[in-house]
This record gives structure tokens, C-alpha cells and sequence, in this order.
């Protein structure tokens, strides 16, 4: 018995790690396998903005199916390193749920698991931790009507104060609460968050996000008394009119485009 359970023990163990050589590809649907392209893509693409932090922060997105399954970088990669195949699948704790050489960072996953679970259309959840994003988040009003772009965003922001290096499942439930039915959010003193119900969709609001804290920082070095403030109703008409055209511009003309870009600068993503 012992040695058949030895033998038994050994076949497992080859099978994982055939598991483990095969490619990844092979592995997982094609609809899973668009969905890590597009993920990768966002990575390289984060990279080139220089909005990544090291081998910190995530994007994350949702496997399609019932199994709540979800796709996160692996902890010991940079950005620009990141490929479709290298993306781990993880289950809501951040623990992987097939055979992977990579390690995660299931504590960094506390923020993405919230919005994946309990919001439905957020399908693809990104956290940044720029110079930008983290001044705004510091300041007391947090993102202000100075700019087209903030000013199109602004109403669609939400906040959640700071509690910690995010690590404790009990936040995910403050999270949810503070996110409400917005799309983006400011996570006080730490950095800037967008969901979407694409990769794309996410990628976009996070790029309008950090661009209008970059020009926040940028305006106030001239000091607040040197600002021209927009005339009344014009940030609420702005508003309207950003809210109006996210998804269409996103996954119509936006995001194809930045897939475009994000081959010439380097194919091998989608690999």
C-alpha cells in the first residue's frame, strides 16, 4: 500500500508539472485567453505612462464564468515584463487556482476582490499608486474642477479613507459602501482606482484620472490665487458630457488604438 501510494503521490506530482510546461494557451478558453491579452496589454501600457511602482499595485480583471475566478500580475514580475501567460488566475482570497511558477500577493488583492464581488460590472479593477494620484489624494479637496478633463470625471469619483496598508478583509465591506455606483474613486492619502466593465473601459477612466491630477499638481505650483476658476454650471454641463461617451469612446476607438501601440512597443505581451 505504502508504495502504492508513493507511486501515486509521484504521478501527481509529474502531472502538475506538466501542468505547469504546457502552455497556457492551451490551458484556458478563448475568451479567457482575449481577456489576459487585453490585461497584459494594460500592464505594458501602465509602464510606458510611468504609472507603474515597482512590482506594486494591480490590474486585475474577471475570468468569464461562474466560478469567480480572476486574473492578477505575479508578484515578482515588473510591468514591462508581464505577459498574457505569465498573468495568474486566482480565486477572491488572491490564491491561485491552477498550476503557476509565479508568486501573488493575495493582501494586495483585498481592494480588487471588494469590487469584483459586489460590483457586476466591474469586470476589470485597476489601483495606481502615481506621484500624481497619491498628491490629490493627500489633498483636502481631493480632485478640484480645474481642468476639461477633471471636470469630466470629477462627478463619477468616489472616496474611501485610508485605514492601513490594505490588508484587512474587513475593509472590503467600507470599500463597496464608499464605491457606490461610481466608477473611479480616491483612496485617501494612497492612490487613484478605476473599475470597468472592460479592460479597455477601466484603462480609459484611469488615464483621464491621472492626467487630471497631474494638471491639478502642475496649476497649483502657481499658487491658488493665480487659478482661473471655470464659470458657474460649466463643471456640471462637463460632467454631463464625459459621462455620456466612456464606454463608446473606450471600446470603439480609444482602446483598440492603445492595443495598437501596445504591440508596436513590444508584441511579445501577448505571448
Amino acid at each position: 500500500m505504502a508504495r502504492t501510494n508513493a507511486f501515486e503521490g509521484l504521478a501527481q506530482m509529474s502531472a502538475e508539472a506538466s501542468a505547469v510546461t504546457r502552455p497556457v494557451r492551451d490551458q484556458v478558453s478563448d475568451e479567457e485567453w482575449a481577456i489576459r491579452v487585453d490585461l497584459a496589454a494594460a500592464y505594458r501600457l501602465v509602464a510606458h505612462f510611468g504609472w507603474d511602482d515597482l512590482i506594486f499595485t494591480h490590474l486585475s480583471a474577471r475570468v468569464p464564468g461562474p466560478d469567480h475566478h480572476f486574473l492578477l500580475n505575479p508578484l515578482n514580475l515588473m510591468f514591462d515584463e508581464i505577459t498574457a501567460s505569465s498573468l495568474v488566475k486566482v480565486d477572491i482570497e488572491g490564491k491561485p487556482v491552477m498550476p503557476t511558477p509565479y508568486a501573488t500577493n493575495p493582501a494586495g488583492f483585498v481592494i480588487h476582490s471588494a469590487l469584483h464581488m459586489n460590483r457586476p460590472d466591474a469586470h476589470a479593477v485597476m489601483h495606481l499608486h502615481t506621484s500624481y494620484g497619491q498628491a490629490v489624494s493627500a489633498h483636502v479637496d481631493g480632485l478640484l474642477p480645474l481642468t476639461q478633463t477633471a471636470m469630466a470625471i470629477r462627478d463619477d469619483i468616489a472616496f474611501h479613507d485610508f485605514e492601513g496598508i490594505a490588508v484587512n478583509l474587513d475593509e472590503r465591506e467600507r470599500l463597496v459602501a464608499d464605491m457606490g455606483d461610481k466608477h473611479s474613486m480616491l483612496l485617501r492619502n494612497h492612490g487613484t482606482l478605476a473599475v470597468g466593465e472592460t479592460v479597455g473601459e477601466a484603462f480609459l477612466r484611469l488615464y483621464f484620472f491621472e492626467r487630471a491630477c497631474e494638471a491639478q499638481v502642475l496649476a497649483l505650483t502657481a499658487g491658488a490665487g493665480n487659478i482661473n476658476k471655470p464659470k458657474q454650471g460649466v463643471p456640471e454641463i462637463t460632467s454631463e458630457q464625459g459621462r455620456a461617451g466612456v464606454k463608446a469612446i473606450a471600446n470603439g476607438f480609444a482602446w483598440p488604438a492603445l492595443l495598437r501601440k501596445a504591440y508596436r512597443l513590444d508584441p511579445g505581451f501577448a505571448d
